[in-house]
Protein backbone atom coordinates (compact mmCIF):
# COMPACT_ATOMS: atom_id res chain seq x y z
CA UNK A 1 0.00 0.00 0.00
CA UNK A 2 1.41 3.20 -1.24
CA UNK A 3 0.76 6.13 0.71
CA UNK A 4 1.20 10.08 0.57
CA UNK A 5 -0.54 13.00 0.62
CA UNK A 6 -1.73 13.44 -3.01
CA UNK A 7 -2.65 10.66 -5.40
CA UNK A 8 -1.78 7.30 -4.36
CA UNK A 9 -2.43 4.14 -5.25
CA UNK A 10 -4.37 1.74 -2.59
CA UNK A 11 -3.42 -1.88 -2.46
CA UNK A 12 -4.71 -4.81 -0.73
CA UNK A 13 -3.02 -7.79 -0.84
CA UNK A 14 -6.30 -10.56 -0.36
CA UNK A 15 -4.64 -13.72 -0.24
CA UNK A 16 -1.43 -13.44 1.66
CA UNK A 17 1.73 -11.14 2.80
CA UNK A 18 2.48 -7.97 0.82
CA UNK A 19 5.57 -8.65 -1.76
CA UNK A 20 7.93 -5.62 -1.74
CA UNK A 21 10.53 -5.36 -4.48
CA UNK A 22 13.91 -5.97 -2.73
CA UNK A 23 17.32 -4.43 -3.52
CA UNK A 24 19.42 -5.67 -5.98
CA UNK A 25 22.37 -7.55 -4.59
CA UNK A 26 25.97 -7.05 -4.22
CA UNK A 27 28.24 -9.58 -5.48
CA UNK A 28 31.29 -9.66 -3.30
CA UNK A 29 34.27 -11.98 -4.00
CA UNK A 30 33.69 -12.89 -7.30
CA UNK A 31 36.51 -13.56 -9.84
CA UNK A 32 38.36 -10.31 -10.82
CA UNK A 33 36.83 -8.49 -8.14
CA UNK A 34 39.08 -5.68 -7.22
CA UNK A 35 40.13 -3.61 -3.79
CA UNK A 36 37.79 -0.94 -5.17
CA UNK A 37 35.18 -2.95 -5.61
CA UNK A 38 35.70 -4.66 -2.11
CA UNK A 39 35.20 -0.76 -0.94
CA UNK A 40 32.89 -0.06 -2.57
CA UNK A 41 30.83 -3.11 -1.09
CA UNK A 42 31.59 -2.77 2.17
CA UNK A 43 30.52 0.87 1.90
CA UNK A 44 26.97 -0.32 0.31
CA UNK A 45 26.83 -2.61 3.29
CA UNK A 46 27.18 -0.26 5.66
CA UNK A 47 25.06 2.15 3.82
CA UNK A 48 22.39 -0.56 3.38
CA UNK A 49 22.79 -1.57 7.73
CA UNK A 50 21.93 2.46 8.11
CA UNK A 51 18.57 2.57 5.80
CA UNK A 52 17.41 -0.94 7.51
CA UNK A 53 18.26 0.78 10.84
CA UNK A 54 16.08 3.98 9.63
CA UNK A 55 13.48 1.73 8.05
CA UNK A 56 13.22 0.10 11.74
CA UNK A 57 13.55 3.32 13.35
CA UNK A 58 10.08 4.23 11.36
CA UNK A 59 8.48 1.81 11.79
CA UNK A 60 8.75 1.83 15.43
CA UNK A 61 7.65 5.55 15.57
CA UNK A 62 4.42 4.57 13.33
CA UNK A 63 3.37 1.77 15.63
CA UNK A 64 3.86 -1.27 13.30
CA UNK A 65 1.68 -3.29 12.83
CA UNK A 66 -1.51 -2.40 12.51
CA UNK A 67 -4.86 -3.78 12.37
CA UNK A 68 -7.36 -2.45 9.95
CA UNK A 69 -11.50 -3.54 9.63
CA UNK A 70 -14.49 -2.48 7.96
CA UNK A 71 -17.32 -3.61 9.33
CA UNK A 72 -20.35 -3.13 8.10
CA UNK A 73 -24.36 -4.76 9.58
CA UNK A 74 -23.51 -8.06 8.21
CA UNK A 75 -20.00 -8.54 7.54
CA UNK A 76 -16.73 -7.37 9.23
CA UNK A 77 -13.50 -7.51 7.39
CA UNK A 78 -10.25 -7.55 8.85
CA UNK A 79 -6.65 -6.77 7.30
CA UNK A 80 -2.89 -6.48 8.52
CA UNK A 81 -0.04 -3.77 7.53
CA UNK A 82 3.00 -5.15 8.75
CA UNK A 83 5.16 -2.27 8.35
CA UNK A 84 6.01 0.90 6.18
CA UNK A 85 5.10 0.97 2.48
CA UNK A 86 3.26 -2.66 2.89
CA UNK A 87 -0.22 -4.12 1.58
CA UNK A 88 -3.35 -4.56 3.78
CA UNK A 89 -2.42 -8.35 3.84
CA UNK A 90 -4.23 -11.21 5.44
CA UNK A 91 -7.35 -10.15 4.66
CA UNK A 92 -10.28 -11.92 6.45
CA UNK A 93 -14.18 -11.44 6.16
CA UNK A 94 -16.29 -12.51 9.26
CA UNK A 95 -19.76 -13.02 9.92
CA UNK A 96 -21.25 -10.32 12.54
CA UNK A 97 -23.92 -12.45 13.71
CA UNK A 98 -22.08 -14.83 15.38
CA UNK A 99 -19.87 -13.10 17.19
CA UNK A 100 -21.38 -11.63 20.30
CA UNK A 101 -19.11 -8.40 20.21
CA UNK A 102 -16.77 -6.98 17.38
CA UNK A 103 -13.72 -6.98 20.68
CA UNK A 104 -14.48 -10.98 20.31
CA UNK A 105 -14.44 -10.72 16.05
CA UNK A 106 -11.24 -8.91 16.50
CA UNK A 107 -9.67 -11.39 18.58
CA UNK A 108 -11.10 -14.50 17.04
CA UNK A 109 -8.87 -13.06 13.48
CA UNK A 110 -6.02 -11.73 15.80
CA UNK A 111 -6.03 -16.05 16.69
CA UNK A 112 -6.19 -16.81 13.51
CA UNK A 113 -2.95 -14.73 12.34
CA UNK A 114 -1.13 -16.50 16.07
CA UNK A 115 -2.13 -19.76 13.95
CA UNK A 116 -0.39 -19.01 11.24
CA UNK A 117 2.96 -18.06 13.06
CA UNK A 118 2.23 -14.50 13.01
CA UNK A 119 3.32 -11.97 15.89
CA UNK A 120 -0.68 -11.18 15.56
CA UNK A 121 -0.69 -7.87 18.70
CA UNK A 122 -1.45 -4.81 16.51
CA UNK A 123 0.33 -1.55 18.19
CA UNK A 124 -2.55 0.71 16.34
CA UNK A 125 -5.91 -0.10 14.60
CA UNK A 126 -8.40 1.84 12.52
CA UNK A 127 -11.39 1.03 11.97
CA UNK A 128 -14.33 1.95 9.90
CA UNK A 129 -18.11 1.87 11.68
CA UNK A 130 -21.15 1.96 9.87
CA UNK A 131 -22.39 4.46 12.53
CA UNK A 132 -22.18 7.70 13.31
CA UNK A 133 -19.58 8.37 15.51
CA UNK A 134 -19.55 10.42 18.49
CA UNK A 135 -18.05 10.28 22.11
CA UNK A 136 -16.68 7.10 23.48
CA UNK A 137 -20.02 5.22 23.49
CA UNK A 138 -20.48 3.43 19.39
CA UNK A 139 -23.56 1.28 18.48
CA UNK A 140 -23.66 -0.32 15.29
CA UNK A 141 -26.50 0.98 13.00
CA UNK A 142 -27.76 -2.41 11.39
CA UNK A 143 -26.08 -4.51 13.89
CA UNK A 144 -26.46 -5.88 17.38
CA UNK A 145 -22.60 -4.67 18.31
CA UNK A 146 -22.28 -1.76 20.57
CA UNK A 147 -19.14 -0.84 22.68
CA UNK A 148 -17.28 1.36 24.44
CA UNK A 149 -14.26 3.23 22.57
CA UNK A 150 -11.60 3.09 25.27
CA UNK A 151 -12.54 -0.33 26.63
CA UNK A 152 -12.20 -2.12 23.06
CA UNK A 153 -8.95 0.24 22.85
CA UNK A 154 -7.74 -1.57 26.04
CA UNK A 155 -9.46 -5.20 25.00
CA UNK A 156 -6.78 -5.19 22.20
CA UNK A 157 -4.03 -3.31 23.96
CA UNK A 158 -3.58 -0.86 21.65
CA UNK A 159 -1.60 1.97 21.90
CA UNK A 160 -4.39 3.99 19.46
CA UNK A 161 -7.23 3.53 18.03
CA UNK A 162 -8.71 5.69 15.03
CA UNK A 163 -12.36 5.17 14.95
CA UNK A 164 -13.96 6.60 11.20
CA UNK A 165 -17.50 6.62 9.68
CA UNK A 166 -16.79 3.39 7.24
CA UNK A 167 -17.89 5.66 4.28
CA UNK A 168 -15.04 8.36 5.56
CA UNK A 169 -12.85 5.31 4.89
CA UNK A 170 -14.38 4.57 1.53
CA UNK A 171 -13.57 7.90 0.99
CA UNK A 172 -10.43 8.26 1.78
CA UNK A 173 -9.62 5.41 -0.89
CA UNK A 174 -11.52 7.03 -3.66
CA UNK A 175 -8.32 9.23 -4.99
CA UNK A 176 -5.79 6.17 -4.86
CA UNK A 177 -8.03 3.73 -7.10
CA UNK A 178 -6.92 2.42 -10.23
CA UNK A 179 -8.54 1.97 -13.25
CA UNK A 180 -9.19 -2.28 -12.49
CA UNK A 181 -10.98 -1.37 -8.98
CA UNK A 182 -13.55 0.40 -10.74
CA UNK A 183 -15.98 0.31 -13.98
CA UNK A 184 -17.49 3.32 -15.30
CA UNK A 185 -21.10 4.31 -16.43
CA UNK A 186 -22.44 6.18 -19.49
CA UNK A 187 -21.06 9.43 -19.52
CA UNK A 188 -18.23 11.17 -18.90
CA UNK A 189 -15.11 9.42 -18.33
CA UNK A 190 -13.25 9.26 -14.97
CA UNK A 191 -10.44 11.87 -14.83
CA UNK A 192 -7.11 12.19 -12.93
CA UNK A 193 -8.92 13.16 -9.35
CA UNK A 194 -9.07 16.82 -7.86
CA UNK A 195 -11.78 18.72 -6.19
CA UNK A 196 -14.17 17.48 -4.88
CA UNK A 197 -15.17 13.34 -4.87
CA UNK A 198 -18.10 11.15 -3.71
CA UNK A 199 -19.46 8.16 -2.98
CA UNK A 200 -22.54 6.12 -2.16
CA UNK A 201 -23.52 2.58 -1.01
CA UNK A 202 -26.21 0.98 -1.17
CA UNK A 203 -25.28 -2.39 1.37
CA UNK A 204 -26.82 -3.58 4.26
CA UNK A 205 -27.77 0.01 4.57
CA UNK A 206 -27.16 3.14 2.44
CA UNK A 207 -23.87 4.90 2.77
CA UNK A 208 -22.70 8.01 1.26
CA UNK A 209 -19.55 10.25 2.15
CA UNK A 210 -17.22 12.80 0.24
CA UNK A 211 -13.40 13.38 -0.01
CA UNK A 212 -11.98 17.04 -1.15
CA UNK A 213 -8.74 17.74 -1.79
CA UNK A 214 -7.11 20.25 0.44
CA UNK A 215 -4.03 21.83 0.93
CA UNK A 216 -2.83 19.52 3.45
CA UNK A 217 -3.65 16.47 0.80
CA UNK A 218 -7.30 14.70 0.97
CA UNK A 219 -9.34 15.38 3.61
CA UNK A 220 -12.80 12.98 4.34
CA UNK A 221 -16.23 14.47 4.58
CA UNK A 222 -18.32 12.11 6.99
CA UNK A 223 -21.81 12.14 7.34
CA UNK A 224 -25.54 10.05 7.93
CA UNK A 225 -26.62 11.09 4.21
CA UNK A 226 -28.69 7.94 3.85
CA UNK A 227 -31.16 8.97 6.34
CA UNK A 228 -32.29 12.07 4.49
CA UNK A 229 -35.53 12.19 2.91
CA UNK A 230 -35.55 10.41 -0.43
CA UNK A 231 -37.77 12.60 -3.22
CA UNK A 232 -39.35 11.62 -6.04
CA UNK A 233 -38.74 12.41 -9.21
CA UNK A 234 -41.80 11.44 -11.39
CA UNK A 235 -45.45 10.60 -10.15
CA UNK A 236 -44.67 6.91 -9.87
CA UNK A 237 -42.27 7.36 -7.68
CA UNK A 238 -44.01 10.00 -5.71
CA UNK A 239 -47.01 6.86 -5.98
CA UNK A 240 -44.44 4.48 -4.05
CA UNK A 241 -43.19 6.58 -1.06
CA UNK A 242 -46.75 7.33 -0.43
CA UNK A 243 -47.30 3.72 -0.10
CA UNK A 244 -44.42 3.62 2.02
CA UNK A 245 -45.31 6.14 4.23
CA UNK A 246 -48.23 4.14 5.57
CA UNK A 247 -45.97 2.15 7.37
CA UNK A 248 -42.76 4.45 7.87
CA UNK A 249 -43.20 8.02 9.97
CA UNK A 250 -40.22 9.34 7.45
CA UNK A 251 -38.75 7.56 4.12
CA UNK A 252 -35.54 8.13 4.04
CA UNK A 253 -33.29 7.07 1.05
CA UNK A 254 -32.21 4.12 3.45
CA UNK A 255 -35.60 3.01 3.71
CA UNK A 256 -35.47 1.88 -0.45
CA UNK A 257 -31.55 2.28 -1.31
CA UNK A 258 -30.56 -0.53 1.21
CA UNK A 259 -30.50 -4.52 1.77
CA UNK A 260 -32.76 -3.80 4.60
CA UNK A 261 -34.90 -1.41 2.12
CA UNK A 262 -35.16 -3.59 -0.93
CA UNK A 263 -38.40 -5.60 0.42
CA UNK A 264 -39.92 -1.97 1.45
CA UNK A 265 -39.52 -0.69 -2.23
CA UNK A 266 -40.95 -4.39 -3.51
CA UNK A 267 -43.88 -4.18 -1.60
CA UNK A 268 -44.22 -0.76 -2.63
CA UNK A 269 -43.79 -1.22 -6.43
CA UNK A 270 -46.05 -4.43 -6.45
CA UNK A 271 -48.81 -2.31 -4.64
CA UNK A 272 -48.73 0.71 -6.90
CA UNK A 273 -48.62 -2.00 -9.71
CA UNK A 274 -52.30 -3.35 -8.59
CA UNK A 275 -50.27 -7.25 -7.16
CA UNK A 276 -49.69 -6.27 -3.34
CA UNK A 277 -47.31 -9.04 -2.33
CA UNK A 278 -49.09 -12.19 0.19
CA UNK A 279 -45.87 -12.22 2.27
CA UNK A 280 -43.07 -9.72 2.84
CA UNK A 281 -39.80 -11.21 0.09
CA UNK A 282 -36.08 -10.91 1.17
CA UNK A 283 -33.86 -8.86 -0.54
CA UNK A 284 -31.96 -12.02 -1.91
CA UNK A 285 -35.31 -13.46 -2.90
CA UNK A 286 -36.18 -10.13 -4.82
CA UNK A 287 -32.76 -10.70 -6.71
CA UNK A 288 -33.28 -14.34 -7.71
CA UNK A 289 -36.54 -13.95 -8.59
CA UNK A 290 -35.70 -10.96 -10.71
CA UNK A 291 -33.23 -13.30 -12.33
CA UNK A 292 -35.29 -15.71 -12.95
CA UNK A 293 -37.83 -13.62 -14.65
CA UNK A 294 -40.42 -12.84 -12.45
CA UNK A 295 -41.34 -9.27 -13.64
CA UNK A 296 -42.40 -7.17 -10.59
CA UNK A 297 -39.07 -8.13 -8.91
CA UNK A 298 -37.48 -7.01 -12.18
CA UNK A 299 -39.04 -3.64 -11.91
CA UNK A 300 -38.27 -3.61 -8.53
CA UNK A 301 -34.57 -3.60 -9.24
CA UNK A 302 -34.95 -0.85 -12.26
CA UNK A 303 -36.65 1.21 -9.79
CA UNK A 304 -34.21 1.25 -7.82
CA UNK A 305 -31.43 1.93 -10.30
CA UNK A 306 -33.56 5.07 -10.80
CA UNK A 307 -33.84 6.42 -7.38
CA UNK A 308 -30.49 6.07 -6.78
CA UNK A 309 -29.09 8.15 -10.04
CA UNK A 310 -31.79 10.56 -8.33
CA UNK A 311 -30.38 10.29 -4.51
CA UNK A 312 -26.87 10.68 -6.27
CA UNK A 313 -27.22 13.67 -8.33
CA UNK A 314 -28.80 15.24 -4.96
CA UNK A 315 -25.27 13.97 -3.34
CA UNK A 316 -23.52 15.20 -6.14
CA UNK A 317 -25.00 18.95 -6.22
CA UNK A 318 -24.68 18.94 -1.91
CA UNK A 319 -21.36 18.22 -2.14
CA UNK A 320 -20.26 19.78 -5.28
CA UNK A 321 -18.77 16.61 -6.45
CA UNK A 322 -17.66 17.43 -9.90
CA UNK A 323 -14.62 14.96 -9.72
CA UNK A 324 -16.77 12.03 -9.65
CA UNK A 325 -19.65 10.21 -7.88
CA UNK A 326 -18.74 6.70 -7.15
CA UNK A 327 -21.02 3.85 -6.66
CA UNK A 328 -19.52 1.18 -3.59
CA UNK A 329 -21.65 -1.05 -1.97
CA UNK A 330 -22.46 -4.95 -2.15
CA UNK A 331 -25.72 -4.47 -4.01
CA UNK A 332 -25.28 -2.55 -7.31
CA UNK A 333 -22.05 -4.81 -8.39
CA UNK A 334 -24.57 -7.97 -8.16
CA UNK A 335 -26.95 -6.28 -10.91
CA UNK A 336 -24.53 -6.67 -13.40
CA UNK A 337 -25.78 -5.17 -16.51
CA UNK A 338 -29.03 -4.41 -15.48
CA UNK A 339 -27.78 -1.63 -13.51
CA UNK A 340 -25.70 0.02 -16.60
CA UNK A 341 -29.01 -0.30 -18.67
CA UNK A 342 -31.24 0.93 -16.18
CA UNK A 343 -32.31 4.93 -15.83
CA UNK A 344 -29.38 5.68 -13.11
CA UNK A 345 -27.73 8.23 -15.72
CA UNK A 346 -30.79 9.73 -16.95
CA UNK A 347 -32.16 10.41 -13.43
CA UNK A 348 -28.34 11.52 -12.21
CA UNK A 349 -28.49 14.08 -14.67
CA UNK A 350 -32.30 14.97 -14.60
CA UNK A 351 -31.89 18.04 -12.20
CA UNK A 352 -33.51 20.82 -14.69
CA UNK A 353 -31.75 23.99 -15.03
CA UNK A 354 -28.32 22.03 -13.69
CA UNK A 355 -28.71 19.10 -15.57
CA UNK A 356 -25.77 20.45 -18.09
CA UNK A 357 -23.75 20.59 -14.39
CA UNK A 358 -24.07 17.11 -13.75
CA UNK A 359 -24.23 15.73 -17.31
CA UNK A 360 -20.22 16.35 -16.62
CA UNK A 361 -19.49 14.50 -14.14
CA UNK A 362 -18.11 11.10 -14.07
CA UNK A 363 -19.75 7.80 -12.18
CA UNK A 364 -18.20 4.83 -11.43
CA UNK A 365 -19.26 1.43 -9.95
CA UNK A 366 -16.22 0.58 -7.23
CA UNK A 367 -15.71 -3.36 -8.14
CA UNK A 368 -13.22 -3.90 -5.56
CA UNK A 369 -14.88 -4.55 -2.26
CA UNK A 370 -11.92 -3.92 -0.07
CA UNK A 371 -10.75 -0.60 -1.00
CA UNK A 372 -12.24 0.81 2.80
CA UNK A 373 -9.44 -1.25 4.11
CA UNK A 374 -6.71 1.01 2.25
CA UNK A 375 -9.04 4.22 3.26
CA UNK A 376 -8.47 2.81 7.27
CA UNK A 377 -5.11 3.00 6.95
CA UNK A 378 -4.41 5.80 5.08
CA UNK A 379 -6.20 7.73 7.99
CA UNK A 380 -3.16 5.93 10.33
CA UNK A 381 -0.65 7.28 7.95
CA UNK A 382 -2.31 10.33 7.63
CA UNK A 383 -1.88 10.88 11.16
CA UNK A 384 1.99 9.43 11.28
CA UNK A 385 2.75 11.88 8.55
CA UNK A 386 1.32 15.12 10.42
CA UNK A 387 3.13 13.88 13.73
CA UNK A 388 6.35 14.26 11.62
CA UNK A 389 5.60 17.41 9.96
Amino acid sequence: MQINQGERPVTVDKFGPAVTAGSSAVGIGQPGATSSAAASSASAAVAAAASSAAQAAMQTAAGYPWLVADIGGSNARFGWVAGPGQAVAHVRTLPVAPHESLAAAAKSYLADLAGMGLAAQPHRASLALATALEGDRVELTNSHWTFSRSQLSADLKLDELVLLNDFEALALSLPGLRADQVKPVAGPALAAPKGTLAVIGPGTGLGVGGVVKTGLGWVALPGEGGHATLSPANDFEGELLSVARRELPHVSAERFLSGIGLPTLHAAVATVLGQPPAQRLTAEQILAAAQAGDEVCGRTLDQFCAFLGGFAGNVALTLGARGGVYIGGGIVPRLGERFFRSEFRALFEAKGRFASYLSAVPCVLITDTLVALGGAAFALEQGTLRRQA
